[in-house]
């Protein structure tokens, strides 16, 4: 793959320019293995719809031709889940889990390591990743197998994290 530079001018970024340096969806780190990938995140419904309203130009087209998107605010209804289950961004800048390159959060990071971008911050996302793990075991030891009403707030956590909760 020949390098290439992509350009962002958003809402929340104007003239950041990052380098795609490994093909999309390859070459992850071994201990990174999300079992769903951004445009299946927002076809199923993430982040009330509201999270990539103005994100197009930075992305493939094909992730957003089936994304379950609220582009005025953000519906609960648009999750998968039908519930909330996520701390609004101000929260996250306070707790100074926001990298200046991404500022709208994990998601966009892992937007942006999916088609290829590696930065200084892949190590913290990853771990970040791999603590919601937790989740998981949670799900195993409370609800039975494929009960998707069982603990759906966290099931809706767990696949904004790139976990298939749908499958447990």
């Amino acid at each position: 793959m020949r390098p290439q530079w992509v350009i962002v001018n958003d809402q929340m970024q104007h003239g950041y320019r990052y380098l795609l340096s490994e093909p999309p969806g390859t070459r992850f780190a071994p201990e990174f293995r999300p079992q769903v990938t951004p445009a299946e995140m927002l076809a199923l419904g993430v982040f009330g719809g509201k999270y990539m309203t103005d994100c197009h130009a930075e992305f493939p087209a094909s992730w957003f031709s089936h994304a379950r998107l609220s582009p005025e605010k953000s519906d609960p209804a648009v999750n998968f889940f039908g519930v909330m289950a996520s701390q609004p961004l101000s929260r996250w800048q306070e707790k100074g889990w926001i990298y200046h390159e991404d500022p709208r959060g994990w998601f966009q990071w892992y937007c942006r390591y999916y088609r290829g971008r590696r930065c200084i911050d892949d190590q913290r996302q990853i771990k970040r990743w791999r603590a919601m793990h937790r989740h998981v075991a949670q799900l195993q030891k409370h609800c039975l197998p494929g009960d998707l009403n069982c603990r759906r707030k966290q099931r809706q956590a767990l696949l904004q994290w790139a976990y298939d909760s749908r499958l447990l």
